[in-house]
């Protein structure tokens, strides 16, 4: 690079010429001026394309699939407002400060940005701490659904509750207040890359090690001993509680939250605090963490609070729906039970007994299976929970009897209809026979359409050799990848997105890779378990129960697996991926995060400034960041190449005098002219520059044909972005192209040109040295709508890789690069480019016409071809 440098240093310092009188001449101080202004400008430029870039990528998330979290936000936003302030102060540079103005413009759309990044449901004051009795679903905003629901349920006849209380929001946000918690949490979040499991694994534990080593006001303290004293008078003194989440968002019909956050179980008194901590600190999760981000939810909108309830004694548990997940069959109850604690059916470590129950008057029990339980929890009063190994009667037998089945459904039945939506519920039945409720949340059902693919899968011949067969359907689908055992911790931060994960236990904590996996296959667990309702939210295949799939699935090999048929093949099963492709559910569209940068885009992308010379186009007419730029780069071009009178300045540029019907204004940086230079005009013949020559002989090579005739389709879509603009036509003069310019050295041209709608830089450095050698071609803009833009650009793109540029692509806004490549190469290039720019213009009004787009890139590459044969 040291000839590009030298060149540089030349042009711009002078190199170490001596001073001389001739030096300070007023065409010397205005050259010298106009050098500091060209800086500027290349600056401004290069600021103005950053924040296109960034633009366009916010712009892609929110139209796109792609899951995004407000840091992504916050840090797009961030990084557009430095640079609008960037650009903000260049045009005052360039244009000695004649648009100050605009600070005053960027200040109000920066502070109703922050307005919205600040938004956030404030919760109404209240107490700290709420008895169980006295909350219903009226609270639900101060208690969360989970412990609203059952405050009630308890007022429910023939339906019990365990006593309990609930740590509210207010108690909450007294927490994260003392200490400035919160404070501290958003700068651990705002480093962490989501998709980063290890880097996430990091800022998880930092948070919940800063969240337990934080004191619990004395004021909430007090409040929580209070809640247990009370609690221990409806029940028995040193009563033991359980601990579990009530989150606001927990538990609705939109998000389960299924297995996300702690549950601590058998609390004493001495150790309230610590668990209401460790409670809180599960907020911040591997898997709670990747949760909210993949559904799109706002960190500071999870609010936490803490429902403690008396521990249930019980001799058999589990969960039960009130319809079919599935959405088959309205009329049934589907109750999974394991014996002792429910703990090991809900955390998928156990495949838990089946009964479905049909919900007619007489509640007839329609199957019934029985698994092999080979352990149990169970809880003693005052003493810590036990895992007792059972023996052969109680191994083999059903965790409940069918009365207590059908008691199940009836219980069912009667919160479904209280609800007026069909139920996911926990219960427990404890020595004398009577049934706890300890949670009921809307059912999270599948679509109808998905079930008709079941007996569709079972019609299919499949050639692939089947590897297990068997388990339950936890999650319906079809999906296909490389197996991988998940056997230890380490392998959970090791997992390739794509694969299938595979593991023995449908334990919630694999929740945090889900978005990875194609497909999951467990050895045992149910479709009543935590990661079964997160699989079904995200619509990831999961066939739970197999009971060998860790024996039988070799790792790496690829797999196919097919819920429908509850089997999993080996290699790719293409008749069943063509039949059922995948339908991967996507909720962060209409999510908060969503919204959110829907409200923020208000304020950046859209462009009002459409007529330089209409009445709103000055700083106080700019209502939005592209305004700003739009507004600044338009300023620049008329301060750079249209001096004016207002500050007495000499025209720095020349204008070119060639019979085209637009205007250039070539600016020499030193040596980019030859032979006797006119003082206000020059021609192509003394233009010493050779990119430039280069570009202007591929502009100049073969006449264009006009802009191509447009459908009816066309013709609406450039309607609806904006007036038919014909600019560029031999029959009319560009309001635009008077603009168009090129700044020259003999090497070195940076060549703007404003085309209608299009606006694209070229610029270059050609030399006999290869290593100095680039172009850097930046395109945007278009006249017809987002999608006939974009298939222009993918045409241009695949033009311009046949030449072998790294090209990247986002929405309307191409970047194209090229280094290294040889003198007699680089020229080639440019001239490819000058016909580019010439013959591309406008292409995209017929782009949704297959017909006319092939019969241009037939003609386009023909032309290119012949311009610059064996361009290699």
């Amino acid at each position: 690079m040291f000839r590009l440098k030298k060149v540089i240093k030349k042009i711009f310092f002078g190199g170490k010429q001596k001073s001389t009188n001739t030096e300070k001449s007023p065409d010397n101080i205005i050259r010298s001026r106009f050098k500091t202004k060209y800086w500027n400008f290349k600056n401004l430029l290069s600021i103005n394309n950053t924040i296109l870039e960034s633009m366009s990528k916010i712009e892609l998330a929110l139209k796109g699939t792609q899951r995004f979290s407000m840091e992504f936000i916050r840090g797009n936003c961030t990084s557009i407002s430095v640079n609008i302030y960037k650009l903000i102060k260049k045009i005052n540079d360039i244009s000695d400060g004649r648009y100050e103005t605009l600070y005053h413009t960027f200040a109000d759309i920066q502070f109703r940005i922050d307005q919205i990044l600040e938004e956030r449901e404030k919760s109404v004051d209240g107490k700290l701490v709420l008895s169980i009795e006295d909350i219903n679903t009226n609270s639900t905003t101060h208690t969360g659904s989970k412990m609203a629901n059952l405050g009630e349920i308890m007022n429910m006849t023939d339906i019990n509750v365990p006593h309990g209380f609930v740590i509210t929001v207010s108690a909450y946000h007294l927490f994260l207040d003392h200490s400035d918690l919160q404070k501290n949490i958003n700068q651990q979040l705002q480093s962490v890359d989501i998709e980063n499991i290890k880097m996430l694994k990091m800022a998880s534990s930092n948070i919940q090690k800063l969240i337990m080593q934080s004191s619990v006001p004395l004021e909430l303290e007090a409040a929580i001993f209070d809640g247990y004293k009370r609690l221990q008078e409806k029940t028995e003194k040193d009563v033991k509680v359980s601990m579990r989440s009530s989150a606001l968002g927990e538990d609705s019909q939109d998000f389960s939250f299924a297995g996300q956050y702690h549950t601590e179980l058998n609390v004493g008194f001495k150790t309230l605090i610590d668990s209401y901590k460790k409670i809180i600190s599960s907020k911040y999760s591997i898997q709670a963490i990747t949760y909210r981000f993949n559904n799109g939810l706002l960190d500071e909108d999870i609010i936490m609070c803490v429902g403690c309830m008396a521990m249930v004694e019980a001799i058999s548990s589990g969960v039960m729906y009130s319809k079919d997940p599935d959405d088959i069959y309205n009329d049934i109850v589907v109750i999974n039970a394991v014996p002792g604690l429910g703990k090991a059916a809900v955390e998928g470590s156990v495949s838990p007994d089946l009964f479905v129950v049909s919900k007619e008057q007489t509640f007839q029990l329609l199957k019934k299976e029985i698994h092999v339980k080979d352990q149990k929890i169970v809880f003693f009063s005052n003493k810590e929970l036990h895992i007792i190994e059972l023996s052969d009667p109680d191994k083999y037998g059903p965790a409940i009897t069918d009365k207590q089945a059908y008691s199940l459904a009836k219980q069912a039945v009667m919160l479904e209809n209280h609800f007026n939506t069909p139920q996911d519920i926990e219960w427990a039945i404890e020595k004398d026979g009577m049934i706890r409720i300890l949670q009921s949340r809307p059912l999270k059902q599948l679509k109808k359409e998905d079930n008709e693919f079941i007996d569709n899968s079972l019609s299919i011949k499949v050639n692939n050799q089947t590897i297990l067969s068997g388990g339950v359907a936890a999650s319906p689908g079809v999906a296909f990848g490389p197996a991988f055992i998940v056997n230890t911790a380490e392998k959970i931060y090791n997992f390739p997105a794509g694969a299938v994960l595979v593991a023995k236990n449908s334990l919630p904590n694999l929740a945090t890779i889900l978005n990875r996996a194609a497909a999951v296959v467990t050895d045992h667990g149910g479709i009543a378990g935590h990661l079964a309702t997160v699989s079904r939210e995200f619509g990831i295949p999961a066939l739970f129960g197999t009971f060998t799939a860790t024996q039988n699935i070799k790792n790496k090999t690829i797999i196919t697996v097919d819920t429908y048929s509850r089997k999993v093949y080996e290699g790719k099963a293409e008749a069943l991926l063509k039949k059922f492709p995948a339908k991967r559910i996507s909720s962060i569209k209409g999510s908060p995060v969503y919204i959110t940068l829907e409200k923020i885009l208000k304020q950046i992308t859209p462009l009002n400034l459409t007529d330089p010379k209409g009445s709103n186009f000055t700083p106080e007419g700019c209502l939005t960041y592209h305004d700003i730029t739009r507004f600044c780069h338009e300023m620049a071009i008329t301060e750079m190449f249209d001096s004016g009178t207002n500050n007495n300045q000499i025209k720095a540029g020349k204008r070119l005098v060639v019979d085209v019907p637009t205007q250039w204004w070539i600016i020499d940086l030193g040596d980019g002219f030859k032979g006797s230079i006119e003082k206000d005009t020059v021609r192509l013949e003394n233009i010493a520059s050779a990119p430039m020559l280069s570009l202007w002989e591929g502009m100049m090579a073969v006449k264009w044909d006009g802009p191509p005739s447009i459908d009816a389709g066309g013709f609406m879509s450039i309607m609806v972005q904006s007036t038919m603009n014909r600019d560029l036509c031999a029959s009319g003069r560009s309001i635009y192209s008077q603009n168009n310019c090129a700044i020259i050295s003999k090497n070195f041209c940076n060549f703007s040109c404003r085309c209608g709608y299009h606006y694209l830089v070229a610029q270059t450095f050609v030399s006999d040295q290869s290593r100095e050698n680039y172009i850097k071609f930046c395109f945007k803009g278009g006249a017809a709508d987002q999608n006939r833009k974009f298939l222009r650009m993918k045409l241009i793109e695949e033009i311009l890789i046949k030449y072998d540029f790294q090209v990247e692509i986002c929405e309307d806004y191409m970047n194209a690069t090229i280094v290294g490549y040889d003198q007699s190469s680089t020229i080639k290039r440019l001239k490819m480019l000058g016909y580019l720019t010439m013959h591309t213009r406008q292409l995209d009004m017929i782009m949704n016409n297959p017909a006319r787009v092939a019969y241009y890139k037939k003609k386009i590459l023909k032309d290119i071809s012949f311009l610059i044969p064996a361009s290699k």
